[in-house]
């Protein structure tokens, strides 16, 4: 049966993709810097046989084809960039390069997809029809790799029925999968604002335009956006991570500056929303004699799963790994740019279980610790090339 083959295919792979992963993983780059990791991927591609295309400077789109005739086609995508974290030390595989860290598991989709590209070639006598395979660049950064990608035609020539992405879930155990159809992830804007009043004399604070008490109403007011103003079915987040204000404790400065984000799973609401914080910021700042500059940075936008799709997706997946072992996602406010694929095609985007709690690998990504237990590898390269077959119509 196709389903015991593939598995016996990603055991025999699996030590190789183990050390495609170790190499990307000590070897990580930043967002739009991934010359290496391009090369090494295009090596990979050509020991296989598989031919490709630069696409966003950094990324790569490889197509295969099966021997059986069929006009239906698949994508799959991998995203190859890094973030700016110094991990851990003591690992074997531990990053080289300072401050550059495969903290989000993106070495982890890139050796997958190798190693599903590997099974499918190997495999291109059992099906029909092409599987496209995007290994994308820049995904922890804005504009988002996917966006430019999109734009270069990587959704063209041939144009897929269905992308389908995986990624790892350090909150779920090895040998489980994750689905969630319709909305999964929120849209995700970045907001940077400047208020700039009248500096001066701590102890004479009616010579001056305080902008540190303007910007506590303000950053207290924007909050009644999500409390008062917004629908309570549609979850949002409005949340500052960073006020910088050059004062002392008997000075008050001339400006205050902040960072936050905005996450919601409502486009439309997310347009009106940007509007209602910028006038009120506003005018709260002119009302109190001062200015203010509030910028909304666009970024991702809600990513979901089409619902067809991922029921067909997840029910082979219950076949592959077996029911008990399909795990039930809920609502995710964190931001992907793969929501770039799903607002322009049929898509699905899975959880990959990654966390061994015996073996104490449990650490969130985005974090110095982050790590897999690594049989994910062999369970992730099987599924993905399995699900592919079948969806394929094979």
């Amino acid at each position: 049966m196709l389903k015991e083959e593939i598995k016996e295919l990603a055991k025999n792979n699996f030590s190789e993709v183990v050390s495609n992963r170790r190499h990307l993983h000590a070897n990580p780059e930043l967002s739009f810097e991934e010359y290496n990791t391009s090369s090494f991927i295009k090596n990979k591609l050509d020991e296989l046989g598989i031919s490709y295309q630069s696409m966003a400077n950094t990324g790569i789109v490889a197509l295969i084809k099966g021997d059986k005739p069929s006009d239906n086609i698949i994508a799959l995508r991998a995203d190859i960039d890094a973030l700016p974290i110094q991990e851990v030390e003591g690992r074997e595989y531990g990053s080289k390069n300072q401050g550059v860290m495969h903290a989000c598991g993106h070495d982890v989709h890139t050796s997958s997809l190798l190693g599903t590209a590997k099974i499918l070639s190997q495999l291109k006598d059992k099906f029909g029809g092409t599987v496209k395979l995007i290994f994308q660049p820049g995904e922890e950064k804005l504009p988002g790799g996917a966006s430019i990608m999109i734009k270069e035609g990587v959704l063209e020539n041939p144009v897929p029925q269905a992308v389908i992405g995986q990624h790892v879930m350090p909150f779920i155990e090895i040998g489980k999968v994750g689905f969630r159809s319709g909305k999964y992830m929120a849209s995700s804007d970045e907001i940077y604002v400047r208020v700039t009043g009248k500096g001066g004399h701590a102890a004479q604070p009616q010579q001056n335009i305080d902008p540190i008490v303007i910007t506590a109403h303000i950053i207290t007011a924007l909050q009644q956006i999500v409390s008062r103003v917004a629908d309570p079915k549609i979850p949002s987040v409005l949340s500052f991570g960073k006020i910088k204000a050059e004062g002392a404790t008997n000075v008050i400065p001339n400006e205050v500056y902040l960072e936050g984000t905005f996450r919601t799973f409502d486009e439309a609401w997310r347009k009106q929303a940007h509007q209602k914080m910028k006038k009120m910021a506003e005018g709260m700042a002119e009302s109190m004699g001062a200015t203010c500059e509030f910028e909304i940075r666009h970024g991702y936008p809600v990513l979901i799963n089409e619902e067809k799709l991922t029921t067909s997706v997840r029910s082979y997946a219950a076949d592959f790994l077996g029911e008990e072992n399909i795990v039930d996602l809920d609502l995710w406010l964190a931001a992907e740019d793969f929501a770039y694929y799903s607002q322009s095609a049929n898509a699905c985007f899975y959880r990959l279980g990654t966390a061994n709690t015996p073996k104490g690998i449990t650490s969130a990504v985005h974090t110095p610790s982050f790590d897999i237990d690594e049989n994910a590898l062999q369970l992730g390269t099987g599924l993905m090339a399995y699900l592919t077959i079948k969806q394929l119509g094979n």
